[in-house]
């Protein structure tokens, strides 16, 4: 089926705008803001980008949250909960807490984390 040429602009505005609803909603995040929480409280000792240090790589994290359909809640969670976690040398410790109790930004660096 053939669409006149005057609502193929307003076709692909509908398709536009139906693509931004379907973006997580965790992809909206001041990353500058989130990365500076991040290193201020100390969450770049454990955790890189892409590399496994004492905890898994926030690539890795990002990977299991999508795959078990989990979103920023539970990672803001674990950031608050301060509960135990095992490390790759079979080692358990607490979990630090983030040092924040404004959700708001518990909720940018969780969104920025699980982008990666």
């Amino acid at each position: 089926m053939s669409h006149p040429a005057k609502h193929r602009p307003l076709i692909a505005l509908v398709a536009l705008f139906g693509l931004c609803l379907s973006v997580p909603a965790f992809a909206q995040f001041d990353a500058e803001a989130a990365e500076n929480t991040f290193k201020d409280n100390d969450c770049h000792k454990c955790h890189h980008a892409t590399k496994a240090k004492k905890g898994p790589a926030l690539k890795k994290i990002a990977a299991k949250y999508k795959e078990k359909k989990l979103d920023e809640k539970e990672a803001i969670k674990h950031m608050t909960a301060g509960q135990k976690v095992k490390l790759d040398d079979g080692k358990e410790e607490d979990h630090k807490i983030i040092d924040t109790k404004d959700v708001k930004v518990q909720t940018n660096v969780a969104r920025w984390m699980l982008s990666h």
